[in-house]
């Protein structure tokens, strides 16, 4: 569900289970579409979380009726494994790299880590440097022996996101996330120009008509998705074909559950262009509800040399 929209999000879907109850739940495209466009307004993350949780229910019902995993039902698998990464919480150095350690030892090499604090609309170098420090300690203490992300959160604004996304580039991050909102979108293709690291985004776009306009304007290198707010299953598939077609790559966004993990692996076994899967068993925000406690199958979602298998 969206975070601190919760009970927004249930009665949405109650609203939606007024027509679904009763239909033929394997009719998932056609149901998907109702969902979609019975409404005079569509769109947006309320209405299409909704649309994401029925639309993985829907899913998980025609997998167990013909006893085949979704990534079979959807013409079978691209690949045999996707490499997976871990958030490392903490703006401290020594923090993060005593986390990237642990975390290490359990099999990950590749990383997302706070690209900075928030920043005001034009900061002092006194900010831009706090930020630059953590990364370079990072790489000082790794090497070439890890990869990391750097999530911005869109807490940057345009001026300083093209002053930092500089700064940074000698440390060679794997991609920066969110370097402005999505609503700022236009400044993707700017930012992409003056810089060698990948750029991401995608947690806060809810449709593929929403990354239609993105990827139309070029600039991002990675699409992130987030199947439980952008449609589910079904919409995400349609939007990791659409980035295949602009050369662009796919990562989706889950810092949730195991449903939405497992949902997401589908979508990374099915499409060529998918690259990295987010993943966050035992982070700071799961510490008191680890991410398999509930399931009984955990061997599936175990990892062998930092990569998920199908």
């Amino acid at each position: 569900v969206i975070e601190g929209r919760a009970r927004t999000v249930e009665a949405a879907v109650h609203e939606l289970g007024d027509y679904l109850i009763g239909q033929d739940p394997s009719r998932i495209n056609d149901l998907w579409q109702v969902m979609y466009r019975a409404g005079f307004y569509r769109g947006g993350p309320i209405l299409m979380s909704a649309i994401a949780g029925i639309d993985q229910a829907l899913w998980d019902i025609k997998g167990k009726v013909l006893n085949a995993p979704v990534w079979q039902l959807m013409g079978g698998l691209v690949r045999d494994k996707i490499k997976a990464y871990s958030w490392v919480g903490g703006d401290r150095p020594a923090d993060v790299i005593d986390g990237i350690k642990t975390l290490r030892e359990i099999g990950f090499d590749t990383f997302k880590l706070n690209g900075c604090e928030e920043l005001g609309l034009i900061d002092n170098s006194r900010a831009v440097d706090a930020a630059v420090n953590t990364v370079a300690q990072i790489r000082e203490a790794f090497g070439n022996q890890i990869e990391f992300g750097l999530d911005f959160h869109g807490r940057v604004s345009a001026p300083m996101a093209k002053v930092l996304i500089k700064e940074l580039e000698p440390y060679r991050p794997l991609f920066i996330e969110e370097p402005v909102l999505a609503e700022q979108a236009e400044y993707y293709p700017k930012l992409a120009a003056q810089t060698h690291i990948p750029l991401a985004a995608g947690e806060r776009m809810f449709s593929r008509f929403d990354f239609k306009r993105v990827l139309e304007a070029g600039g991002i290198s990675i699409l992130q998705p987030d199947l439980s707010h952008a449609g589910g299953i079904t919409e995400c598939y349609k939007i990791a074909g659409m980035a295949e077609a602009y050369d662009v790559t796919l990562a989706p966004h889950c810092p949730l559950g195991p449903i939405a993990l497992a949902a997401c692996l589908h979508i990374d076994f099915v499409s060529y262009n998918a690259v990295l899967q987010e993943q966050s068993m035992g982070i700071h925000y799961n510490k008191g509800a680890e991410l398999l406690d509930f399931v009984k199958n955990k061997e599936d979602f175990s990892m062998v040399g930092g990569f998920f298998k199908p």
